[in-house]
């Protein structure tokens, strides 16, 4: 008996952790596990996890019931006899705490019917769909729930369009690799290598499969496959996960066991959301192999992202996907005593899952348990027998509902177009991430209000309701809907398309209230929109800036139309455009509150070139002042109470008559200036018996040139300060001039853009690929996306890589990036020196300057004579300014010699700016007016210098000069493809040339003229063409940029503060 009582405590010391167990209180969490990838009922790629639950007595909120791997998760069931069920992902569950998509690889025949084993075979199931991305997004909106992800989520088999919509999600990139630990890689001894594998490298490298051992299987989605050989290329720590601070900090970790199974490598959106990285112990023969490749030897493990408004994990890799699990779970501390007890055995996942995975989900799961509902902010709006509003028109301001009262605000705010570098608007390939940081950088600037032309994706809506929950003070949106200009410019008709834009607006309206899944379009953003912006959307602008032929043409083919007279909407003395207007605006009008008991304040976009005044001193009056659009003739009926504004685009150089009216002219701002931009304003405003927004106003910081000003607020030809002081400026005017306020243009720089006076310079197709500094239409922006390789600061660390010459007096090295080709030259900044060009074959100059180039002809020279007369030269043959204007169209003096090949002259580089015109009110004749592009500005191009000017062509420094050129300048149509002009003489403005490189030679000078050096080395005042540099660079498709707030912007920011 007494021995019984001896062995009592042990028995219950030995039965503690089941007893505690089994008397702690269990959890309740709802949590979706997405599995689809299940060809046999092991559950292996979620059982892992299934089973952490149970033992964290984790429970369903709704029944109370443990998690059940065979049943809880949606995806694929296998059934006896080769059957199957699939349970899809419903959207309308409730409750949702978190949400696990374990795999979407899903089922292929081979495995599921046990055939051809390792040849591929087809899909019967897998890859995820944007719809269940959208109900997933959906759950993290609504719902709060928290999103962890991992290897293979969104690779093979699921669609690009998928694939984009889920990373964007988790806030990373996915590079198109994944690999796999293999135990060994001889296919006779295991079956671990995939026959399609063995196939796609012998057709790769052209040679057997003969590897036998343990290694690492790399592939790509381009079906690129590399192999790492351990002992060769991988020591004996083959890859494991390091922690970052912040890792370290959440999980308690600070290494993983060597990790043997699947993984993929992306890049994070945001580079302190890695909490761990992989580290490969790599030999110096795995470093090369992977560096040939290009694929990174560190790379993201797992990641946490908050920037979209909920959290996210995503595991880089197969975490969960653990062979066995245990078959109780019913003890306390048992996950601890198997990570003490799990060795790091070679090919055996168990000693990560229990040392790693286990201890990572269970922190997620303890946060996830801590997690308070965050607090939304509520939003005023205003109702009455009329419907809901928040803003509404008041005299000459608009005023806003907020903590219940109605409140006057000036608007200032920014326009914001849907592309960015690399991309055409309509691909809608801004992030939700772009979208919201730059709403906060907007927020910053003190604006309150930004304007969209016409429908963007749903995740411009979900940033902005995000931003706004969080913001102490919301922007205001002013929506658009855009009309297709092509059918109005072909048939000059605008009740031809009518329907098609009334269907463009019921999608707008459905948008804003979160309401419609829009199909895909080409060139229009789709998807499923979900966020409720409606109380932000201060009023509509309706339309484009619109073509005169059209509009006149329409008021003369319904000359008889007579007036409209609609349910919200009537006009007095309206002509036909104007009635079709005011039919638009009754549409738009009723939809909203026929729908959703909404109004709001409407307005249609109008430009200078449509005002509804008269410009007597306009040179081009049959296309600038050929027919206006009054909006003083419609009228909104008694139940509209949110008001009608005039909306314009109004820029101080454009129309000609701003900068030619003697009126406007000798006008006298209120700083006691001449100001033809406030005189215009003042007019404009007096016309209107409504509120006035100057919706479009600014000013570009290009180097390109296109119209001038009388007071300097040019199109062009103005660096950053100049632009932020003169948008400041306009903006001043605008406000004394007693208009709603104004709306820059633009937010963001846009590359996809095009100008007059550049249009034929570059190929059409390949804008988005490249920045033009020569193109004004790209630069209006705050913000830049340049990412400024050479700063040209004086600093020689700055410069990588080799030179194309050296010798003991001077130094040449080039270097080139999205916007411009770099030259460095390492010279006594008292020489002069040129720098010979060579960019296409069978033509150019053979003699400069006395020198001749033997074999090559100098289409360019760079000739540095200091800090005033530096300048880039063409030759007359290849000056395609003299082609177009001289020799195609007669507006300068013809020449003899530019179309003889080799006629040894050189021309400055120009550009014209405005052709021959007579102002109609005087008889003055303004002659064709071009300016020299080729010439080069000094200063330093570093945002960081105090010195900075972001037109500098060219800094001297101690023994060194720095040049950058714009792409442009030296005829190259699309360096992404190393496209240039060809022979315009024998081939017409079209002709175009692909280039291998560019060729380059240096000659240096005292200032007499007398050669003292020269690459390659003169010989009897020769150069041999075969000695010659030659600089090439890979083609790309999308270079790397880098976002970058212009001196401009913090100009408007503290003015923005002032009002």
């Amino acid at each position: 008996m007494k021995k019984c009582f001896f062995f009592i405590p042990i028995v219950i010391l030995l039965l503690s952790p089941i007893i505690y167990w089994f008397i702690s209180s269990s959890t309740s969490l709802n949590i979706v596990i997405i599995d689809k990838t299940v060809p046999v009922k092991d559950y292996r790629e979620h059982n892992g996890l299934t089973w952490l639950l149970n033992h964290k007595k984790v429970i369903k909120t709704d029944t109370g019931a443990s998690y059940d791997a065979s049943q809880d998760y949606y995806g694929f069931f296998p059934l006896p006899n080769n059957s199957y069920e699939i349970l899809e992902l419903p959207s309308d569950l409730e409750d949702v705490d978190l949400i696990y998509i374990a795999d979407t690889y899903g089922v292929f025949e081979e495995e599921f019917y046990g055939e051809n084993r390792g040849e591929r075979s087809e899909k019967i199931y897998g890859g995820i769909t944007t719809e269940e991305i959208s109900v997933i997004h959906h759950y993290l909106k609504t719902q709060n729930a928290t999103l962890v992800a991992e290897f293979n989520s969104f690779a093979s088999p699921t669609s690009p369009e998928a694939r984009n919509a889920l990373t964007s999600l988790l806030s990373l990139d996915w590079d198109g690799w994944i690999g796999r630990y293999m135990v060994e890689l001889n296919s006779k001894l295991s079956e671990e290598v995939p026959q399609w594998a063995i196939d796609q490298y012998e057709a790769q490298y052209n040679q057997a499969w003969n590897f036998s051992g343990a290694g690492y299987l790399l592939l790509h989605e381009d079906e690129r496959i590399i192999v790492l050989e351990e002992d060769i290329h991988v020591g004996k720590g083959g890859i494991s996960l390091a922690f970052t601070e912040q890792g370290q900090a959440l999980f308690n970790l600070k290494r993983s066991p060597r990790y043997y199974y699947w993984f993929d490598i992306v890049t994070p959106h945001h580079e302190d959301d890695i909490l761990a990285n992989y580290q490969w112990d790599l030999t110096a023969a795995g470093k090369e192999l992977l560096d040939r490749f290009e694929v990174p030897t560190s790379f993201a493990a797992i990641l946490q992202s908050r920037n979209q408004g909920f959290t996210s994990y995503y595991f880089a890799g197969d975490y969960v996907d653990v062979g066995e699990v245990p078959s109780f779970h019913q003890m306390k501390g048992y996950a601890a005593l198997r990570k003490w007890l799990s060795l790091d055995r070679k090919g055996d996942t168990k000693a990560f899952y229990w040392k790693t995975y286990v201890p990572i989900m269970s922190k997620i799961l303890s946060l996830e348990q801590d997690k308070v509902e965050p607090s939304k902010k509520e939003v005023s709006i205003y109702e009455d027998e009329h419907g809901f509003y928040m803003s509404k028109l008041n005299a000459n301001s608009f005023e806003v509902y907020q903590d219940g009262q109605w409140k006057e605000i000036l608007i200032k705010g920014v326009n914001m177009g849907m592309a960015k570098p690399g991309t055409w608007p309509g691909e809608a390939a801004i992030t939700e991430n772009e979208y919201y940081r730059w709403f906060q950088m907007i927020g910053e600037m003190n604006a309150n209000a930004i304007r969209v032309y016409t429908l963007h994706p749903p995740h411009f809506y979900r940033a902005l309701q995000r931003y706004n929950q969080g913001a102490a003070n919301p922007l205001y949106l002013f929506h658009g809907v855009w009309i297709d200009e092509e059918p109005l410019e072909e048939t000059l008709d605008a009740f031809y398309p009518m329907e098609e834009f009334k269907k463009e607006i019921t999608h707008v309206i459905d948008a804003i209230h979160g309401n419609i899944q829009v199909p895909e379009r080409p060139g229009h953003a789709s998807g499923n929109y979900t966020a409720d912006v409606s109380p932000y959307v201060i009023g509509w602008i309706l339309g484009i800036e619109w073509y005169p032929f059209m509009v006149l043409n329409t008021n003369e083919v319904y000359a008889n139309l007579g007036d409209f007279d609609g349910k919200h909407v009537f006009t007095k003395g309206a002509e036909p455009f104007e009635n079709w207007i005011a039919n638009i605006f009754d549409f738009t009008i009723g939809y909203e509150l026929e729908h959703y008991h909404w109004q709001r304040p409407i307005s249609f976009t109008n430009w200078v070139t449509t005002d509804l005044l008269e410009h007597p001193s306009e040179p081009t009056p049959d296309e600038e002042d050929l027919v206006g659009i009054d909006p003083n003739v419609i009228y909104l009926k008694d139940h509209i109470q949110t008001g009608q504004f005039a909306s314009y685009h109004a820029y101080p150089y454009y129309p000609d008559f701003l900068n030619f009216d003697p009126d406007y002219l000798a006008f006298v701002d209120h700083r006691g200036e001449r100001n033809s931009y406030a005189a215009y304003l003042q007019d404009l405003h007096a016309a209107h018996q409504m509120p006035v927004l100057i919706a479009e106003f600014g000013v570009p910081s290009s180097r390109g040139l296109t119209h001038e000003n009388p007071f300097g607020q040019n199109q062009g030809f103005l660096n950053e300060q100049e632009q932020g002081d003169i948008n400041a400026h306009l903006f001043e005017d605008i406000v004394q001039e007693r208009m709603l306020g104004g709306l820059i243009f633009a937010w963001q720089d846009e590359w996809f853009k095009r100008t007059w006076n550049t249009m034929d310079l570059d190929s059409p197709y390949r804008r988005p690929y490249w920045s033009d500094a020569q193109t004004n239409e790209q630069n209006f922006g705050l913000l830049s996306f340049d990412t400024l390789k050479i700063p040209m600061r004086g600093s020689k660390d700055d410069w990588t890589g080799e030179p194309l010459f050296e010798n003991d007096k001077a130094v040449f090295f080039v270097d080139h990036d999205e916007r411009y080709l770099y030259l460095r030259l390492d010279i006594d900044p008292s020489l002069n020196a040129r720098v010979l060009i060579d960019t296409i074959e069978g033509q150019g100059n053979t003699e400069v300057s006395g020198v001749t180039t033997a074999g090559a002809g100098i289409d360019f020279v760079v000739e540095f004579n200091g800090l005033e007369s530096t300048r880039i030269v063409v030759d007359s043959y290849y000056d395609i300014f003299y082609y177009m204007y001289g020799e195609g169209l007669n507006m300068i003096p013809r020449l003899d010699y530019p179309s003889q090949k080799n006629n040894g002259i050189f021309h400055p580089i120009e550009y014209v700016i405005s052709k021959k015109m007579t102002i109609p009110t005087t008889g003055e004749i303004i002659p064709f007016t071009s300016y020299e592009t080729g010439l080069l500005r000094h200063g330093t191009a570093d945002p960081a210098s105090d010195q900075f000017d972001s037109l500098s062509d060219f800094y001297i420094s101690d023994g060194m000069v720095e040049f950058r050129i714009p792409w442009l300048l030296l005829n190259i149509k699309d360096p992404s493809l190393k496209e240039v002009f060809g022979d315009i003489w024998s081939k017409g403005i079209e002709a175009s040339e692909f280039i291998d490189g560019i060729r380059f030679a240096v000659v240096v000078s005292e200032p007499d003229g007398k050669i003292v050096n020269s690459f390659p080395v003169l010989r009897n005042n020769s150069l041999n063409a075969t000695e010659m540099a030659n600089y090439t660079w890979d083609n790309w498709e999308v270079r790397p940029y880098r976002e970058r707030l212009k001196t401009s912007y913090y100009i408007m920011q503290q003015l923005f503060e002032q009002y």
